[in-house]
């Protein structure tokens, strides 16, 4: 094996002095926009760019849970394009700035989109690659294409002869949650348009502000407010504007919208820097080039082309948040609802912690260390400006939805994985006193060392002790490491709080009551309101931070197996009642939401790593597709998409923020990782196939290990990892997991 890591060695020199390593097969053409956009996958096939703040996509125009992303495959309709979308969340928000083409060769309006424009689409006149979208909207005989900057939508829409060709600019547009609360439009000059949209919906104080500009003066323009006639400039809770032209045969007008959360100014200078010209190709092509890019720092190697188009998609939406939230001048909405300047970094924002802490945010140390720094600077300015560090945050916006202090596992993660480009102190600070106050129930749970129970409806007290738990081991480590040890001891007795609610009878983690009893009636396959979004079957497995005291308490490695294979083999049955985010469904594991996600991996953790083997495998194979239904769950921001890319090269972090991860099964029989410090790492599984999914033996740089996990260590310094792949359970590995409590610097 040495031997075979030698020639490696000199391999890679040689391409890298003729130069050959930067040329490269096309990756965007991997890429399907449309995977998720059917079934509960709630994403968007519009154009954007990594983590930028415009998501210009089509929109249905009608509301509902399939439609949270604006978009939904089995629809037939398309009433315009708007700027701002979510990836796979389960709440509908943003929408902002709706822009529609029409003329009059169509004039149906139906109830449904309220009254709106709109025409009908065909899947097979329509086209999604990453950085651009194109449909043809046949009522109106109109070519539409889309493509984006970061802070810029630009639109090319291209006409049939008709001396009543229209564009129509939406403010009071609204879907789902979202809802207009002041608008303002402003025609500046026949190719200007500026104004804001400010709105309230999940995140409740949202500021927009545009400024259009297009190729072509119109002729004439009528603007309304609240559906009435009105004049120029207009204000009021929903104002729009149409625009009137004469279009020549197949003629083409361009259309591009800066945007700021800061100011009009601010967009001005969105457009001035990232979009000066109507090159809407030359546009297209530097957003294809951003995403080529950011793919190419996987580069995978498999005869199966649909496992290569899904591998590369879930990259593509893993990079679609956080968002980008400051403008060009680095000014943007706080959470304090001030126009703050982020000074020496991009200000990032929708921040879905409780899912991407999980695998998301470990994924990017790997592949956007530099972008991770600015990511902490944003929770850390989160912080500055209202005293907590986020929990679900959005447009400049505390949501409060969900649970946890999920910023701290992604702040002390990336202090541990060597990212420090941030305050250290500040930092420590923010994740103390966010664990420290009265709200969100952690008065109780510092009183009595767990969340009770009640009869609110989402009371999700276990849950919450379980995540606050974690939080507060992850908070113990950063303390330890900066020798705080008084702090260091108070946080890590707080993050056994788990062993507070496990019942010894149920030998579940069991709601308990103020007076400390445990509740009566309780069925663990039951989705109550003391499991977020789970049961308690989904729930009990989240001790990440102490794997080995959950065995213990269970009774050992025997009765630890036996849970697990009872909790991948007990199917729901006829009458169990099975809420809207229990999909993805393997006994009572539900990949399609994140508490699963890392079950599979525990089997490492008592000596059977065959079983997570062919458990990760199975999930990588039948829970992702290649299609719009292809994701079992929301996509999350990331998550779910997150959690393939990492399994599929071979590892996952069980504990998120321990700079661990645990080997499952390779998909691929070649995949290099292009570090951002120039170094590569390789990971090869050798006699790799669809029933080859059993490790046989595991190499590190030439030498055999008998581990089940890799540190981000070993992975920034580069080399090659090796998979020696066969049909059969290998026994007789001695690949031990025994590290929960240790953190890998």
């Amino acid at each position: 094996m040495k031997k075979q890591y030698l020639i490696y060695v000199l391999f890679v020199l040689v391409l890298s002095n003729c130069g050959l390593h930067k040329s490269y097969a096309q990756l965007t053409k991997y890429v399907n926009p449309f995977i998720g956009t059917a079934g509960p996958g709630n994403t968007y096939p519009g154009a954007a760019v990594p983590f930028g703040m415009v998501q210009l996509s089509p929109d249905i125009g009608i509301p509902g849970w399939d439609r949270i992303s604006g978009y939904f495959y089995k629809d037939s309709i398309i009433s315009g394009f708007s700027h701002t979308h979510l990836s796979g969340t389960g709440a509908g928000d943003l929408y902002d700035i709706l822009v529609m083409p029409t003329n009059s060769r169509f004039s149906k309006r139906i109830k449904d989109n309220n009254f709106m424009p709109f025409s009908r689409f065909l899947h097979d006149k329509e086209t999604a690659v990453p950085g651009y979208y194109a449909v043809d909207l046949l009522d109106f005989g109109i070519k539409a294409e889309l493509t984006a900057t970061a802070r810029t939508g630009i639109h090319k829409y291209t006409f049939p002869k008709d001396n009543a060709s229209q564009i129509h600019i939406d403010l009071g547009y609204a879907l789902n949650w979202d809802a207009p609360t002041d608008t303002y439009i402003n025609v500046v000059d026949k190719t200007t348009i500026e104004g804001y949209r400010k709105s309230t919906g999940w995140a409740k104080v949202q500021r927009v502000y545009f400024v259009i500009k297009l190729s072509k003066p119109f002729k004439s323009y009528q603007i309304f407010k609240n559906d009435s006639l009105t004049t120029n400039p207009s204000k009021g809770i929903k104002t729009k504007i149409t625009l009137n032209y004469d279009t020549a045969v197949a003629e083409v007008i361009v259309l591009k919208t800066g945007l700021s959360t800061a100011a009009i100014e601010g967009a001005y200078k969105s457009l001035a820097v990232e979009a000066p010209d109507f090159n809407f190709e030359g546009y297209k092509t530097k957003a294809s080039a951003l995403w080529e890019k950011e793919l190419n720092k996987i580069q995978i190697e498999t005869p199966d082309d649909t496992k290569k188009k899904i591998f590369y998609t879930m990259m593509y939406q893993s990079m679609l948040a956080p968002t980008l939230l400051s403008d060009c001048n680095g000014n943007y909405k706080g959470a304090n609802d001030s126009i703050i300047n982020a000074k020496d970094f991009d200000r990032y924002d929708t921040f879905s912690l409780w899912d991407t802490y999980r695998a998301a945010h470990p994924l990017y140390t790997i592949l956007h260390p530099k972008r991770v720094s600015d990511m902490i600077n944003s929770l850390l300015a989160h912080y500055k400006e209202t005293g907590l560090l986020p929990v679900w945050s959005l447009q400049g916006n505390e949501t409060n939805m969900m649970i946890g202090n999920h910023a701290i596992p992604v702040i002390v993660d990336a202090y541990f994985k060597g990212i420090k480009n941030f305050d250290t102190d500040l930092a420590y600070r923010a994740c103390k006193e966010s664990s420290m106050v009265n709200s969100r129930q952690l008065d109780t749970y510092k009183t009595l060392g767990y969340v009770p129970a009640d009869d609110s409806n989402e009371n999700w007290s276990v849950s919450k002790t379980l995540e606050y738990a974690y939080d507060d081991w992850c908070l113990a480590q950063f303390a330890k490491a900066l020798h705080k040890l008084s702090d260091y001891e108070y946080f890590l007795n707080r993050s056994e709080n788990w062993r507070n609610l496990y019942d010894a009878k149920s030998k579940f983690m069991r709601p308990k009551l103020e007076n400390g009893n445990f509740i009566n009636n309780f069925i663990p396959k039951e989705y109550m309101p003391y499991f977020c979004e789970s049961n308690a079957w989904q729930y009990f497995w989240s001790v990440p931070q102490n794997i080995e005291g959950l065995i213990n308490v269970l009774g050992g490695n025997d009765a630890f197996e036996k849970k697990l294979d009872t909790m991948f083999s007990l199917k729901p049955v006829k009458g169990d009642k099975l809420p809207i985010f229990s999909t993805g469904m393997i006994g009572q594991y539900a990949h399609g939401n994140e508490p699963s996600h890392h079950v599979a991996y525990l089997y490492n953790y008592i000596g059977k790593p065959w079983k997570t083997q062919k458990l990760v495998r199975d999930i990588l194979t039948a829970q992702y597709k290649n299609a719009p239904d292809g994701h079992c769950g929301n996509e999350d921001c990331g998550q779910m998409s997150s959690w393939y890319v990492l399994s599929s090269l071979g590892f996952y972090p069980v504990n998120p923020a321990q700079g661990v991860y645990s080997f499952g099964s390779p998909l691929f029989n070649n995949a290099t990782i292009n570090l951002e410090n120039g170094k590569k790492f390789v990971i090869k599984a050798i006699n790799n196939s669809n029933k080859n999914s059993c490790i046989q033996s595991i190499e590190l740089n030439g030498q055999k290990i008998e581990r089940n996990y890799i540190t981000q260590k070993e992975i920034n310094e580069g080399g090659i990892l090796v998979f020696n792949m066969g049909l059969l359970p290998n026994k007789n590995t001695k690949n031990n997991m025994a590290l929960s409590s240790k953190i890998f610097n």
